[in-house]
């Protein structure tokens, strides 16, 4: 027999406070002394509580709200991809909203998913702010992130993939081929999967013995113009890498530029290695050495993690990381020496 959802006079009980106080959160009244109103909304959070009238019902609407950054990379549509693809399984559509990359405004997306009458809002690489949290739970809609910026923290669930793995895995896979001078570009320094690729990079280094050079370090933003800017300096350097890792195969593909202008061929001058797996990778010239993390599969589980929360299914983890795996092709060779 499932576990049953807690009625508001349980929530007042736990907080300490009168039913009335309980209500006067939900529905977003100002007259609660901030403290009170964090504790319960703390509870409401850890009990997944949804006001009578929404308990029990899988969806209102039969809508969903995906809100991303931007579908102006084929990282975006994969992701795009795997959400529609699980919501269409289960007839439900999705209402996709474009906002601002990394938007923490409340009123940037918070609102939307009123507008709309969805049932929960999945959002793709953003942080999540408290005022966001508090808005949307007092909606009742359900809330899940992919790639966020940083953790969402108090039980908002996200998903992710493997990244530190994935960045090690790189790392070691050009210090096996013999390079010793190995670069990394990263996207936004404050984004947490930016951060873990980076410090898988340096894990790895570490491993073979040798010291992470900070002039190796660089970060862009995940697309092609960061890696061009980003491996135009790297060449630059008195003693350029022989290799580089970039956060994205976006920003792989500035790397290539880069090296086109300056005269160098990939592999046999410079090795490159991206991060993602996209499906134009194999057709590059010469074809991309990358870690490949499951964008669609992220989206489906994204998906599939919201409606088990409109179920009231209980959650085994809010945070998900789905494997990575490293894709050899024809862009990483030995270095010259």
């Amino acid at each position: 027999m499932s576990e049953q959802r807690p009625t508001l006079a349980v929530i007042a009980a736990e907080a300490g406070v009168s039913p009335a106080t309980v209500s006067k959160v939900i529905n977003g009244r100002s007259d609660v002394a901030p403290a009170t109103r964090e504790r319960i909304e703390g509870l409401l959070r850890s009990h997944n509580y949804l006001p009578p009238g929404r308990q029990g019902r899988a969806r209102r609407s039969g809508l969903v709200d995906l809100i991303i950054g931007g579908l102006d990379s084929a990282w975006a549509v994969e992701i795009l991809r795997g959400v529609e693809a699980e919501c269409a399984q289960r007839s439900v559509g999705t209402v996709v909203s474009l906002v601002p990359p990394g938007e923490a405004t409340p009123s940037s997306w918070t609102a939307l998913p009123v507008l709309h009458h969805s049932d929960g809002v999945i959002l793709v690489t953003s942080s999540v702010t408290r005022a966001q949290r508090a808005q949307v739970e007092r909606a009742g809609v359900a809330l899940v992130v992919i790639d966020p910026i940083d953790l969402p923290g108090n039980g908002v669930p996200s998903i992710g993939a493997t990244n530190w793995a994935g960045g090690m895995a790189a790392t070691e896979h050009l210090l096996e081929l013999g390079h010793r001078r190995i670069a990394t570009i990263g996207g936004r320094k404050e984004m947490l999967c930016s951060q873990a690729r980076i410090d898988g990079y340096r894990t790895a280094l570490e491993r073979a013995g040798i010291e992470a050079d900070r002039d190796l370090v660089r970060f862009g933003d995940f697309q092609h113009e960061g890696g061009f800017r980003c491996a135009r300096e790297l060449l630059a350097l008195p003693e350029p890498p022989t290799a580089v890792f970039a956060g994205s195969d976006q920003q792989a593909m500035g790397v290539y530029e880069a090296a086109r202008q300056s005269g160098l061929r990939i592999p046999q001058d410079l090795s490159v290695v991206g991060f993602d797996d996209l499906p134009m990778c194999e057709w590059l010239s010469p074809p991309l050495t990358t870690v490949r993390q499951p964008l669609e599969e992220m989206g489906r589980v994204a998906a599939r993690t919201l409606f088990h929360l409109l179920d009231g299914q209980p959650l085994v983890s809010p945070r998900m990381e789905l494997s990575t795996e490293l894709k050899v092709r024809l862009s990483t060779a030995p270095p010259r020496h």
